[in-house]
């Protein structure tokens, strides 16, 4: 059904110049965004492209498949982008080069994996036969026995670095993310990215089942299960104990020092130290946990991330949780950027704060438990918080070698449910679900009209300090059936930043520039978008846009019937280097 679109522009027809570019035959991933048809979409200060159209599901026909006759197993990856998007392929390993650190310079070592002897025929990878569920546990519950046994199948996972090829080592294992997220692989001329995109939550699930059956075989204990650091209870937020032991297998030294005894992590760290105290720290945690499970990611695309097929340009728009909290918890346990390190070097913000070198810290798969596991708890808050449909989602793939030292191409239809895959979480209350902020810092609203219309504010070439403007709405007084229908999303567009630097810029509605940014706990707060610096070759200044969904908001503070709303933007780190092109507010089907 053809879409219609209704637009208002605001803004001049001045784009910032951007490095995001796309085949003038691929849609582009921005007017991919949500699943199902688009009826309409109302833009407002922007100058957003509206001519595509959502690429239509192959009938029948299995693309991939199509490609891998063209071109081989892994010859899709060198195919000129085609009118019809396809599916990522897994990456062509011959091609691998080395993978480069943040600010250009080249990551000491290869991060490539060994190539099997019959690329051509590696198969797709089959669940063995399971008579017991491996449940993953809340890192901070453990018992000796437990904090023993892992210990024991880590060292000996270090030991296997000993012989640099076999796939199953514990650098090896920390190379796939180094491969996958650093520039190592490239795919249809482009840099193959696994982050700010679809493919997030799917690669890492797939990552940790094979680095886990990895770390089982090991012990011979089939039942063994990963940790998972239980950041989103008050009782998880600190460095789980068992990793600040000096000397053992999971220790890393390579770490923020404040991450030590016992500190409570900020879900929205950015780099420098907490000036809250603990308890509103740890209030302003589960404001974000709220704000990214429930009121941000209504819509699949708003949770999973932009679609990313071949022929499009990587990094289209991350997801809510890998946004917040994923990206500030690398960035708090990495080390200072800019810091030394014990041989001398520079920080990168090693190891956690860094794509390249995360997986060398043993946390960082108790980390991304965790956000494996809100993949598992978003889908049971319930709504349209489903799985997508999308067949390029579903067929696109990844690499692995399992704890036989066996090569696997697998697929994201088959990671969807994780009972299926062997493994389930062990049950931890999620106190975030009831903490919907309540508080209102103003009484009444804003008065619009003493500010300036976004029209003349953006595009900010600057967002050195905080700045407020007045937006139109599409519609105001939705029914409820309407809303159920659609997302009124609150859209910033043609953000370019340097993108070897944390950044963090937070979002209320209805407030103006004396707002307390650092309480987060009150109805007019959106959301945050954040930034972890992992440059590819020289500094960029890359593009991508931030989606807030309004429409909780916009009840809880009483704006439903305004036609016109205030917007409030405070810069928390880095905002010298954010230039943000134009704002909009749409609605768009879930």
């Amino acid at each position: 059904m053809a879409s219609s679109t209704t637009t208002l522009l605001l803004c001049t027809n001045q784009t910032l110049s951007s490095s995001f570019t796309n085949s003038s035959l691929v849609a582009k991933p921005s007017q991919l965004f949500l699943q199902g048809r688009r009826n309409q979409s109302f833009k407002v200060s922007c100058n957003a492209n509206n001519s595509g159209e959502h690429d239509k599901n192959l009938e029948g026909v299995d693309r991939r498949n199509v490609l891998l006759g063209l071109g081989g197993l892994y010859g899709a990856a060198n195919l000129a982008p085609l009118a019809t998007a396809a599916p990522i392929p897994a990456p062509d390993l011959k091609s691998c080069s080395r993978a480069t650190i943040t600010d250009g310079p080249e990551v000491p070592y290869s991060c490539c994996p060994s190539i099997p002897e019959d690329l051509d025929k590696v198969p797709y990878y089959k669940f063995p036969s399971m008579t017991k569920l491996r449940i993953r546990p809340p890192a901070h519950a453990v018992d000796e026995e437990y904090i023993a046994k892992y210990n024991l199948a880590t060292s000996r996972m270090r030991e296997l670095d000993k012989d640099p090829k076999d796939p199953r080592g514990f650098k090896q294992q920390a190379n796939v993310h180094c491969a996958y997220c650093n520039g190592a692989y490239k795919i249809d001329g482009k840099e193959l990215q696994v982050h700010e995109s679809w493919l997030f939550f799917p690669f890492h699930r797939w990552y940790l089942y094979f680095y886990e059956r990895i770390l089982g075989s090991l012990i011979d204990d089939p039942t063994f299960a990963l940790p998972y650091w239980n950041w989103d209870h008050p009782k998880g937020m600190r460095l789980p104990p068992m990793f600040d032991v000096p000397g053992s297998s999971i220790y890393d030294a390579r770490r923020n020092p404040h991450v030590r005894y016992g500190t409570i992590i900020d879900l929205g760290s950015y780099g420098d130290e907490t000036k809250t105290t603990e308890l509103q720290t740890m209030t302003n945690n589960l404001t974000h946990m709220y704000r990214q499970m429930i009121t941000n990611a209504p819509c699949p695309l708003l949770f999973f991330g932009k679609p990313y097929r071949l022929g499009t340009a990587p990094k289209p728009g991350a997801g809510t949780i890998e946004n917040i909290p994923h990206t500030p918890v690398h960035i708090w346990t990495g080390t200072v950027l800019g810091s030394k390190l014990e041989n001398g070097d520079t920080s990168f913000g090693e190891n956690m704060g860094n794509f390249y070198s995360a997986g060398l810290d043993p946390v960082f798969y108790c980390h991304h438990g965790n956000v494996d596991r809100m993949w598992n708890e978003w889908k049971q808050i319930g709504g349209k918080r489903r799985d997508l449909t999308d067949k390029d989602w579903l067929n696109s793939e990844f690499f692995f070698y399992d704890e036989n030292r066996n090569p696997w191409r697998v697929r994201v239809r088959d990671c969807l449910d994780s009972k299926k895959m062997g493994y389930d979480y062990a049950p931890m209350p999620t106190p975030w679900r009831n903490f919907k902020p309540k508080i209102k810092t103003t009484t009444g609203k804003v008065n619009t009209g003493s500010l300036p219309s976004a029209s003349k504010v953006f595009p900010l070439t600057k967002l050195d300090r905080a700045i407020s403007f007045s937006i139109n709405r599409p519609t105001s007084s939705r029914t409820q059936q309407e809303k159920r229908e659609q997302e009124e999303l609150l859209t910033f567009r043609n953000i370019h930043y340097d993108d070897s630097k944390n950044i963090r810029f937070d979002v209320f509605l209805n407030v103006d520039k004396t707002v307390n940014a650092d309480e987060l706990n009150k109805t007019e707060f959106a959301g945050s978008h954040t930034n972890l610096p992992h440059v590819h070759g020289n500094p960029n200044r890359p593009v991508s846009n931030f989606d807030l969904a309004i429409t909780e908001l916009l009840e809880d503070n009483g704006l439903e019937d305004e036609d016109t709303i205030a917007v409030t933007v405070v810069p928390k780190k880095g905002g010298e280097l954010i230039s943000i092109g134009c704002v909009e507010i749409k609605l768009e089907d879930c």
